[in-house]
């Protein structure tokens, strides 16, 4: 097991640099790269066939698929139905996970700070300065907070990561909707930049006052602080595999034209407000079939024999019909001269 994940996009290096011919490529998101690591290590001792994914966030995932770079792209951010018919793409999701808000600040444990959807928008548009503000201490009582200026960190990359968070933060705050609106990129109104979920976890852990958001994983495996979210009952649950699968539990995947789905602030008591699905994509016709077989061969595998791996990351696998509904849609939308480049066994 890899000791730690904040380098995950330097162990896709190292697959990478041992890459063969017959390796599958892949590019994208940091969000699932811990489990895609833990997955490709196993899959490559059972099989022999090794995974080169580089973990370089979901902007740069989406730009090297349709540069056709690689043989499947990553993205947090799913594409809507529209750009994938536009590209020739199609997507599928493969686990659950959630994103927290971490912090530094001297003297605060992991989930001793609440906050709310508006009081998160406010602190990431610099409107919130300090963290003895009293819009913080009022809904932190017993909590000894310092004045100490904050520091926002954010992602500098093409972020799915950042599509989630931004998203949650417009749907809670109109004011964050109307000045900066939800993306994988957005302009930043204060903060440092961080690329990926190790380099915003990085600077949040050297930054005394700071706060980021980065995917659970990343926060559990630095032993990072991380703050509670009330979620849309009300409720401050703790980021837990349970409650990202509380939060996913209503997930109508049969009724996502595209696979597009959203899973956030969803109701539930104990349902972690910012969670999504992660999500691959490839060509609906393989210019090359037996590497796009290499792909859902990969994928398929992990929908059978990776669940314990992403279970021990704090990821949330995909329920038993999702993923054979997923199969199903295989054998129809991706396909070579007419015909599906992987039915199973």
């Amino acid at each position: 097991m890899f000791k730690t994940f904040v380098a995950a996009a330097g162990v896709a290096g190292l697959l990478a640099s041992a890459a063969s011919a017959a390796d599958i490529s892949g590019a994208g998101a940091t969000f699932p790269a811990p489990v895609y690591a833990k997955w490709a290590e196993t899959y490559k001792a059972t099989t022999g066939t090794g995974l080169n994914y580089q973990a370089i966030g979901s902007g740069g995932g989406i730009k090297q698929i349709k540069a056709k770079t690689v043989d499947f792209g990553a993205s947090d951010k799913p594409l809507k139905p529209e750009d994938l018919n536009a590209a020739g793409l199609y997507q599928f999701p493969t686990v659950v996970g959630g994103v927290v808000p971490v912090v530094n600040i001297p003297g605060i444990a992991a989930g001793q700070i609440k906050l709310t959807g508006p009081m998160l928008a406010a602190i990431f548009y610099g409107q919130i300065k300090t963290w003895n503000d009293p819009v913080i201490t009022k809904a932190n009582p017993g909590v000894k907070l310092p004045a100490m200026p904050i520091t926002v960190v954010h992602r500098s990359d093409g972020s799915g990561t950042s599509f989630l968070f931004t998203s949650y933060l417009s749907m809670k705050s109109p004011a964050w909707a109307s000045k900066v609106g939800a993306s994988d990129s957005v302009n930043w109104p204060t903060g440092l930049g961080g690329k990926g979920n190790d380099g915003v976890s990085a600077f949040v852990k050297q930054t005394p006052g700071s706060i980021g958001y980065v995917e659970y994983a990343y926060a559990k495996q630095n032993k990072m602080a991380y703050v509670l979210v009330q979620n849309k009952n009300g409720k401050y649950p703790a980021p837990t595999a349970q409650d990202f699968a509380a939060a996913a539990a209503g997930a109508k995947w049969a009724q996502a034209p595209g696979n597009y789905l959203l899973l956030l602030d969803q109701p539930g008591a104990n349902s972690w407000p910012i969670v999504g699905a992660t999500f691959i994509l490839v060509y609906k016709n393989q210019e090359n079939p037996a590497a796009g077989e290499q792909v859902l061969k990969f994928f398929d595998w992990a929908y059978k024999a990776g669940d314990g791996a992403a279970a021990q990351l704090d990821y949330v696998p995909l329920p038993l019909a999702v993923k054979n509904l997923i199969r199903k849609q295989w054998t129809t939308n991706v396909t070579a001269g007419g015909k599906p480049v992987y039915t199973g066994k």
